[in-house]
């Protein structure tokens, strides 16, 4: 059996779900610490049913798991009593105002009417609602609703706060609000998150670790700063007059060249590597305008990672948007790479 461990905020152990003779989830073992956690994967790689496992909503077709010290399989309703949801399809009756939504959220979580009612004012203004919370949810902006379905997911003060798409739709002031929101859910709310996101940069702004799904299978689960330093340094130089001609010239040195217009990214194989940059911008008359070591992006990570399960270098949302095959039953071969 999974031992109960209130260090960790979910474990699994050869967790597996069958869709016919498809899998969904492989085998899947996992401890997950409390704090905040980003979800990645392209679509269909098993991060909607792992969440649905997580809530109890679905029935695992073996293996175990625990959310919170209760069992996914048994106590469904005791995970989902801790847990708040905010997901990423629209759950909110338009024709309902804002505070009503909120505080019938409450209720059916089975809160008292006053408890309820009192809770749902607290929650609307600290998600910036205030104001609006006798509109109808029908007249709300996208950022309006998505903030009304997080107050929904937290009226309850949850334990675990598990988010899709957070900022989906949104511009960039709401981006930017519901991003500190969920880091100050953690930060000083003392809660535990998963976020499930196709953008990297708000991942990497309100997540500390990172677990990445790949055909059903966990390939990654990982500190983001304990990642970054499975990729090899880079000196990232901006250049002007003659970007092609350096990049050449770059490569015919024996350098390994990432380019992105008049950015590139050079390899660092040693102390020698900027003499030689700087020998090759002489040859060539190339500008240098800025030189310094590259810190890599949660985003280079990831598209790191998708390289070596066999996914080539497209943008990390392009690889988080396309479809993972779901593997066979009695299909042996992974393809992927654990990291």
């Amino acid at each position: 059996m999974v031992s109960v461990n209130s260090d960790w905020l979910i474990e699994a152990k050869s967790l597996t779900k069958n869709y016919g003779p498809h899998i969904a989830l492989d085998n899947v073992d996992i401890q997950l610490p409390h704090g905040s956690i980003g979800l990645l994967g392209p679509n269909g790689a098993g991060k909607s049913t792992l969440i649905k496992t997580l809530l109890g909503l679905i029935q695992i077709t073996s293996g175990e798991g625990k959310v919170l010290g209760h069992d996914i399989r048994t106590e469904g309703h005791a995970i989902r009593s801790k847990i708040g949801y905010m997901a990423e399809y629209d759950t909110l009756n338009p024709d309902l105002n804002a505070v009503d939504q909120v505080r019938y959220a409450g209720e059916l979580l089975g809160m008292a009417p006053p408890v309820a009612n009192q809770r749902t004012h607290e929650v609307m203004e600290y998600v910036g609602l205030r104001d609006q919370r006798y509109r109808k949810i029908g007249t709300f902006s996208t950022g309006m609703q998505q903030s009304a379905k997080l107050a929904c997911a937290i009226i309850h003060d949850p334990e675990l706060l598990i988010v899709d798409e957070p900022s989906n739709g949104l511009d960039q002031e709401h981006r930017g609000f519901m991003l500190d929101t969920l880091f100050n859910i953690v930060s000083d709310g003392g809660r535990s998150i998963l976020m499930s996101s196709h953008l990297m940069d708000d991942v990497q702004m309100v997540c500390d670790r990172v677990i990445m799904i790949h055909k059903g299978r966990v390939v990654v689960h990982r500190r983001i700063e304990d990642l970054a330093r499975q990729i090899d340094r880079e000196i990232e130089i901006s250049v002007w007059g003659g970007a092609s001609k350096m990049e050449q010239q770059l490569k015919d040195a024996g350098l390994t060249v990432r380019r992105l217009g008049r950015v590139m990214r050079i390899l660092r194989e040693d102390d020698s590597t900027v003499d030689l940059i700087l020998e090759c911008a002489a040859k060539t008359s190339v500008q240098i305008r800025q030189m310094e070591e590259y810190e890599p992006s949660l985003e280079d990570l990831f598209l790191l990672i998708m390289d070596k399960l066999g996914y080539g270098t497209r943008s990390a949302s392009e690889l988080l948007n396309s479809t993972s095959d779901s593997r066979v039953i009695g299909d042996g071969s992974l393809g992927g790479a654990s990291i």
